[in-house]
């Protein structure tokens, strides 16, 4: 089985201002397509990892061969953050629901967890994501280098927001926060909420 680019659920111009359609065309069709065949130039002589979801394969790093572990990592985790990414951003959806009372119990109030969100997003040095997940039940926002995903700590991905200069460089240059602002703006809460 060989991991495909999936098609997203929107054009690439849908979450214009916020984030701008040419980063939106990069992001998915050359930075993660990549992601995608270099996954399955790596799996190529393993051919029951193949079946495998990009998923199960973070899950359990330790069992993956060593001299593709690093590729797996990198590669797939690539395609999994951005295979979840493009489902949780969407215009004009407000936070409800079980996510937000459990934001507001977790944080005190979902300005607070916006606050502490991006400021955990604009401390992580280098390139990587921000989460927010659920960790034993509880709610956590971590961050993650380069293309960990929290799957491979035991953790569970809500929400996430990829913090490579990729994804908002050509719009926001080095103004990180104003990008997360934008981010704020093209949530989907609907499918944060499944998520959770």
């Amino acid at each position: 089985m060989l991991h495909m680019l999936p098609k997203l659920p929107y054009a690439y111009d849908a979450l214009e201002p916020f984030i701008d359609e040419k980063t939106m065309e990069i992001h998915h069709g050359k930075h993660h397509q990549a992601y995608v065949d270099k996954l399955n130039k790596a799996l190529e002589k393993y051919p029951k990892l193949q079946n495998k979801s990009g998923e199960e394969l973070l899950r359990n790093l330790d069992l993956i061969p060593e001299d593709i572990r690093t590729a797996v990592r990198n590669h797939g985790g690539g395609h999994v953050n951005h295979s979840f990414f493009w489902q949780i951003l969407k215009k004009d959806v407000e936070p409800s629901g079980e996510i937000l009372k459990a934001i507001n119990k977790k944080f005190k109030g979902f300005d607070v967890f916006k606050e502490e969100f991006s400021n955990k997003a604009i401390g992580l040095f280098g390139s990587g994501w921000c989460w927010l997940v659920l960790n034993n039940g509880e709610l956590e926002i971590i961050t993650t280098s380069n293309q960990d995903n929290p799957i491979s700590q035991g953790k569970i991905p809500v929400l996430g927001v990829d913090l490579w200069e990729h994804s908002f460089y050509l719009k926001y240059q080095n103004r990180k926060n104003e990008y997360l602002e934008a981010f704020f703006n093209v949530i989907n809460w609907q499918q944060v909420e499944k998520n959770y």
